[in-house]
């Protein structure tokens, strides 16, 4: 009996990393580049983007409306742009080795684009949203992990950290808590065969304690990486975009979409009401819980606490464009998003 309750009594959290190097996430950066290249020209731009990238080729696919009109060359052109922010460039190709690694220059882009379907466009027209579905939010009372999980937000900084600093680009962390304390460490990076871990280990130690058991690199070796070593495709790390392991994740893929995609806005709008509801409650965590018709106004909104009980439950029916304004989502900058964290620098 004593044994049960002691098994009863911990707590297990465990999140995981990926950069933009990873070649999911840099097809999730390259459809938010686009994004943020629309915007910048159209902002009521209607975009909804999927790439996939494997070794030197890259595929755009999707739909977009905008006064933009940029041609399958220019997004060709954004998408080298992008890989080129990210890192791969023909000195990083060089120091792996182009059998190894992609670099901007050799990017092949095909492209296979329409406009927004009028079924579709009839109900964002009409200020509703551009999507139905299910959308959830996190607020944890931990000021200085940006509102996060702790094991999430330690996996994410130790990983922007040492990506392209202390190794290659493509770097994945995870992070396991035991009772609030860091048990285990793994990371993945790109480490050519004579370079020496021991910086990678001892940033990893300084940032979730020299206590964890670290292992990096779990193969032995991590040389080919990138859409070299493993294919991409965007909204294929929902769960390192929101929040690790530690709540249910809702609608697609937020990149290379438009605000007026509820897989944005009702996103974004989820973590608000959690942020809120949580400090409106004093309580040292909140969830909340979204959903919404395509092409209406209205939203169904619950908050829970940490056990999942209902704490609150309200409809509210509010313009779509209201909202993403309310938001400061109807601006170009989803790639730094995409870079940084979706959630976490909200200035709380």
């Amino acid at each position: 009996m004593g044994n049960e309750r002691l098994i009863m009594e911990k707590t297990i959290q465990s999140s995981e990393y990926c950069t933009v190097g990873h070649p999911d996430r840099t097809c999730d950066y390259i459809a938010s580049y686009i994004l943020d290249r629309h915007l910048e020209r159209d902002k009521r731009s209607r975009v909804a983007l999927e790439v996939q990238l494997k070794d030197n080729f890259c595929t755009v696919s999707g739909e977009i409306t905008s006064r933009a009109n940029f041609s399958e060359k220019e997004i060709a052109a954004f998408c080298r742009e992008a890989l080129e922010e990210i890192g791969y460039t023909s000195e990083y190709q060089e120091r792996f080795g182009r059998e190894n690694v992609i670099a901007t220059g050799d990017l092949e882009v095909v492209t296979h684009i329409s406009t927004q379907s009028s079924d579709i466009a009839q109900g964002v027209n009409a200020d509703g949203w551009g999507d139905q579905g299910i959308f959830f939010g996190l607020a944890v009372d931990e000021p200085h992990f940006g509102y996060l999980p702790k094991d999430y937000f330690l996996a994410r900084k130790l990983g922007q950290e040492i990506a392209g600093k202390l190794g290659g680009l493509d770097v994945k962390t995870l992070v396991t808590l035991e009772n609030d304390k860091a048990i285990e460490c793994y990371v993945a990076i790109p480490l050519l065969p004579d370079a020496d871990e021991t910086p990678v280990r001892l940033a990893a130690e300084r940032i979730v304690g020299r206590d964890a058991n670290i292992v990096i690199n779990g193969t032995g070796r991590y040389v080919k990486h990138g859409s070299i070593g493993d294919c991409g495709t965007t909204g294929r790390k929902l769960v390192v975009d929101f929040y690790g392991g530690n709540s249910k994740i809702g609608g697609g893929s937020p990149w290379g979409k438009d605000p007026t995609k509820a897989d944005v806005a009702l996103n974004h709008l989820a973590r608000r009401y959690a942020l809120e509801g949580m400090k409106r409650y004093g309580l040292p965590e909140m969830r909340s819980a979204i959903s919404c018709c395509i092409g209406r106004r209205d939203i169904r909104v619950s908050l829970f606490d940490r056990d999942m009980k209902l704490v609150e439950t309200r409809v509210e029916s509010e313009p779509a464009s209201h909202v993403i304004e309310t938001l400061g989502l109807n601006k170009c900058g989803y790639a730094r998003r995409c870079a940084l964290g979706m959630f976490g620098h909200e200035g709380w």
